[in-house]
């Protein structure tokens, strides 16, 4: 039987933590390149909300961290961008065809997200019945790894909906209600010259 040691253990945690903020910022750097700065800070935001959930959830059900851990991680990292990306890139795909009369950027988001739902169910779902049988029939030594990805799927798929595009929907409003301001502003110091 191998234990691991207090020093050892917190260095774990520390590599962890790096290796995901490098990993993340790496992330960051490819999707403001590719989608713009706005896309990559809500991926970001996302990624990081699956892999807290995933701590949390490890933490409360008392498992520990360890190497298969981290790999369930990073690998939650991974599959959770991808769905965000095949989102984003609908989205893209979908504005790049211009806004018609009437339709905002909330109204592309959601048509992007209905064209991309079917997509990311089956294979989520595909995904969590295989980690779903690892983590039964896969023993002790793939426990934590299985349970830390099936929490991750679940985290990962909702948050590719539910919060990146959300946060660019919220981030457009505030960014026009800035511009907005701006202009009323301009108007009433011009008017009161």
């Amino acid at each position: 039987m191998r234990t691991v040691g207090p020093i050892i253990g917190d260095e774990l945690i520390r590599s962890s933590a790096i290796l995901i903020i490098i990993g993340e910022l790496f992330i960051l750097g490819y999707l403001w390149i590719r989608f713009g700065f706005r896309f990559g800070t809500a991926a970001i935001i996302a990624l990081l909300h699956d892999v807290l959930v995933a701590l949390a959830a490890l933490s409360i059900a008392n498992r520990e961290m360890s190497l298969p851990v981290l790999a369930a991680l990073l690998t939650i990292v991974g599959f959770s961008i991808n769905d965000t990306i095949v989102v984003f890139d609908r989205i893209r795909e979908t504005r790049g065809r211009g806004l018609r009369k009437g339709e905002t950027l909330a109204d592309v988001i959601n048509t992007a997200i209905n064209q991309t739902l079917s997509r990311t169910i089956l294979t989520s779902l595909t995904v969590f019945l295989v980690v779903s049988i690892l983590f039964v029939a896969g023993g002790e030594v793939l426990r934590d790894f299985a349970f830390a990805l099936l929490v991750g799927v679940v985290t990962g798929t909702y948050s590719s909906v539910f919060v990146a595009a959300p946060i660019i929907v919220d981030w457009e409003n505030w960014s026009q209600s800035r511009q907005r301001g701006a202009k009323k502003a301009v108007v009433k110091a011009a008017a009161g010259r």
